[in-house]
């Protein structure tokens, strides 16, 4: 356990959400989802007992303006004091673009939700978690948009053929 999760979290639940971008992935990428189902065990490991699964955008990618109702109904939830953390195999599923993200982080910090995911506890309210979330954050969002953008992969083309 980690001094992090104060009896506090555990008295509310916790929310595990997965998601995989497409319905190819939901077809052809079935570890991917065992493992972020998988994430139960580590919540249980953590001290949760009421747990809820949040799979209602498998097949819902989380950059542009596509609806995730799965996602609203967490930060919902969050937002009403209902949930002592957010889990997701990495934290990086949660969100694809900054506005989500930072969302998330602004309403865990202001009701003392933390965000697990396979590596590590975080704590929105603690400044140096909350800075590793946000550089999480402007890493899955220049990576989602670089590798979007054709210009962008034409010149890291160009840079990797002239090294």
């Amino acid at each position: 356990m980690t001094d992090k999760i104060r009896p506090h979290h555990l008295e509310r639940k916790a929310m595990l959400y997965i998601r995989q971008s497409s319905a190819h992935q939901v077809l052809h990428n079935r570890e991917s989802r065992a493992l972020q189902y998988a994430m139960r065990d580590r919540l249980v490991n953590l001290g949760w007992q009421q747990i809820e699964t949040v799979d209602d955008d498998l097949g819902r990618s989380a950059a542009g303006t596509v609806a995730r109702a799965g996602f609203e109904r967490m930060v919902a939830e969050v937002c009403l004091g209902k949930v002592g953390a957010v889990a997701a195999l990495e934290v990086s599923r949660f969100a694809r673009n900054s506005r989500d993200w930072q969302q998330l982080i602004e309403m865990c910090r202001v009701v003392d939700t933390v965000l697990v995911d396979q590596e590590a506890v975080s704590a929105p309210r603690q400044g140096n978690d909350r800075l590793l979330l946000g550089l999480k954050a402007a890493s899955t969002s220049t990576s989602s948009t670089c590798f979007g953008n054709a210009r962008c992969q034409q010149a890291m083309r160009r840079r990797a053929a002239a090294s």
